[in-house]
């Protein structure tokens, strides 16, 4: 009898448990977290829609890779007896780009399948190179991690070498990471990849010369072109000093920096994690920098500045350092005494470079940190200007012009270094109007030129009389203003380069286009280094209407062309051939030819130089 009660009391126990169970299961029915096993599914596209097969799809859970799988002709996939819970999937095959995506308990309907098609970007081109040694003669440097995104890194070899893979033409940086080396990074354009491929060859654990960069890097420094740079959006002086004449934000910075409407600002690097930088006024904490061919006439260095979260008591420490890369142990010097400033006006220092005439050398403009801790500084640079003398103020670059009122010097045109680059755009890759915040917007779309070779960035504007627009979706602009001042011998703006003529390098094209029922006034003005100036007629034109003015002066009408219209812009082709073998300060100018005649537009949609 005790036995029987026993198995009794046994059997209601596994009958007791046996309804919680289900209790307990209908109850997990109501939460996707807990569903229990379930399927992953789904279909493999590709950019047309026709489904990819052979492609390795990977997924992943809590506890790592759970397993691969591969598409078949279909384009189907499918994991089976999976955790309801959240999993990562991950989409690869060589000749298209990486892709992954999560697929979240909710995710799964009623029939415990969560379904997914994804659709994949065809990508056949690569980032590859060699990653040498600086430390150990440029032996190859095994062991370094090179990545675009954490999905997409690859360690090199004994051979040092890399390659980014299946990727599509763009923009990216690169970041190379190995320990005990200073971390470098590069960036990588559209217009790098040839055939698909771009080629980038780093040296790591140089020696540093500027704080996170070294020789290597130096060699690839931005050239400082021109004597003046300026920033900020304040006009101080329309329309010398006014935001859409100043593209100092286009330029290379290294550490924290900012646009601000006062001036573009070096800053000390203070987010919680920096604070426990020690002090250093030996390495700059944040700097601008570029290469610079230093002559008699732009031996001398002025930056017009102020400071923010600076005072007498405590102000910002700054200077000017110098590297020459053809020393035989190249190292940063810095040029005069630390400086000190801390006020809201704007005052004018000046560096003397003449240790350096007839160089080319890097220099660079930064910030110290002077303390360690919660420490604040910025240093707001309103100008950078190299002449023969302190420059002071709000004026134009000193010296004997070339051409009455056109504030070009002759200093200016012997000391102006040749362009390297033959092709330039007008056309902005970011649009930002006046609404855009001047510390996010304009800095990006500045800084967006420098990967195609804007004019913007690669050419000096001088506006005499009249600002430009920046961003229009037809390309860079400069304009007349609606006025009686009639002149076809002074622009009201201009833009200047200077180049190295020669045979292959003799034939200028401008593709450009104006609005509206007036005439636009422009000519093209070639200075020579003696200051020989001549006023240069294009050989052929394109334009819907086109003829001679006075003083060397076209005018033109053309309503064609855009930005979904390339093929419409009117061609202005010039020969440049009678200047072979010299350099030539060239010169773009728009001239109010009709009084009151509104604001009559000369496009540049791209200059090439052939």
């Amino acid at each position: 009898m005790k036995l029987l009660k026993i198995l009794r009391t046994f059997m209601f126990m596994v009958l007791l448990g046996t309804i919680v169970c289900v209790v307990s299961s209908c109850n997990n029915d109501d939460d996707p977290v807990n569903k229990g096993i379930g399927t992953i599914t789904g279909v493999v596209l590709d950019e047309a829609g026709t489904p990819i097969d052979g492609v390795a799809v990977t997924i992943g859970g809590m506890g790592g890779t759970e397993g691969t799988v591969n598409t078949g002709n279909d384009g189907k996939y499918t994991f089976e007896n999976v955790s309801i819970e959240s999993h990562s999937v991950t989409f690869s095959k060589t000749g298209y780009q990486t892709i992954s995506l999560t697929v979240t308990a909710n995710k799964f309907d009623a029939n415990k399948v969560a379904n997914t098609t994804v659709a994949m970007v065809s990508a056949s081109a690569k980032i590859s190179g060699v990653i040498t040694d600086g430390k150990n003669g440029g032996a190859a440097l095994s062991g370094v991690t090179v990545s675009i995104t954490p999905a997409i890194s690859v360690t090199t070899a004994g051979d040092g070498k890399y390659s980014l893979e299946n990727l599509i033409a763009d923009d990216y940086i690169v970041t190379f990471i190995k320990a005990n080396y200073v971390t470098v990074t590069r960036t990588v354009s559209k217009a790098d990849f040839v055939n698909g491929v771009a080629t980038l060859d780093v040296v790591m654990g140089g020696t540093e010369l500027l704080r996170g960069l070294t020789q290597a890097d130096l060699l690839t420094a931005d050239k400082w072109y021109y004597n003046e740079y300026r920033g900020g959006g304040n006009a101080d002086a329309y329309p010398h000093w006014d935001w859409a004449c100043n593209y100092f934000s286009s330029m290379t910075f290294h550490g924290k920096w900012e646009e601000q409407w006062e001036g573009t600002t070096l800053q000390i690097r203070n987010d919680p994690a920096d604070r426990t930088n020690p002090s250093d006024l030996e390495v700059f904490d944040s700097y601008t920098y570029g290469s610079k061919k230093i002559t008699a006439d732009n031996k001398i260095l002025s930056v017009r500045l102020r400071t923010h979260n600076a005072d007498d008591a405590s102000p910002a420490y700054f200077g000017v350092q110098v590297v020459d890369l053809s020393a035989a142990e190249p190292q940063a010097v810095q040029i005069g005494e630390t400086k000190q400033y801390g006020s809201g006006n704007y005052t004018d220092f000046t560096f003397d470079l003449s240790a350096y005439v007839g160089k080319e050398v890097i220099v660079a403009i930064g910030i110290y940190r002077k303390e360690t801790g919660d420490y604040w500084k910025q240093l707001v640079l309103r100008a950078i200007r190299f002449a023969d003398r302190k420059v002071e103020g709000w004026d134009w670059l000193p010296g004997n012009e070339v051409i009455d009122g056109w504030k070009l010097t002759e200093e200016t045109v012997r000391s102006t270094m040749p362009q390297t680059k033959k092709h330039f755009t007008g056309i902005s890759p970011i649009s930002a109007g006046r609404d855009v915040d001047m510390k996010t917007g304009y800095p990006a779309a500045y800084q967006a030129w420098r990967a195609v070779s804007h004019i913007g960035h690669e050419w000096s504007f001088v506006p005499l009389k009249k600002d430009p627009e920046v961003f229009p979706s037809e390309g860079y602009l400069i304009k007349t203003r609606n006025t009686s001042e009639v002149s076809t011998e002074v622009p009201e703006s201009y833009y200047y380069a200077k180049f190295t003529i020669a045979s292959g390098s003799n034939q200028l094209t401008l593709k450009t286009r104006n609005f509206g029922s007036n005439p636009t006034f422009f000519k093209l003005t070639a200075i020579k280094e003696d200051g020989t100036v001549t006023h240069i007629a294009p050989k052929s034109n394109t334009a819907q209407e086109a003829s001679a003015a006075d003083n060397g002066c076209w005018k033109f009408k053309h309503g064609d062309g855009g930005a979904g219209n390339p093929e419409g812009y009117a061609s202005f082709v010039y020969d440049l051939s009678q200047f072979n073998g010299n350099n030539v300060v060239l010169a773009f100018g728009v001239y109010n030819g009709v009084a009151e005649s509104g604001e009559n537009k000369l496009v540049f949609y791209s200059i090439d130089l052939k």
